[in-house]
């Protein structure tokens, strides 16, 4: 599995499942598409911050 924690390995167009905010709680995973990467930061230990075609934002636990 790809590391959702490193920069590098994140790219606009890839489906993925992010955590939102309001589900790091619970840890329900939603799936998209990546629209932007919001990470400035090379890596991050929770995920990099993506904001999918759907316009939601959370940090990227699942790269397919």
């Amino acid at each position: 599995m790809i590391d959702g924690t490193k920069r590098a390995n994140i790219k606009s167009g890839m489906s993925v499942a992010i955590v939102l905010k309001q589900d790091q709680s619970t840890g329900l995973l939603t799936d998209g598409i990546i629209r932007d990467i919001l990470t400035k930061s090379t890596t991050h230990p929770h995920g990099i911050k993506v904001r999918l075609m759907s316009r939601e934002v959370g940090r990227v636990k699942e790269i397919y």
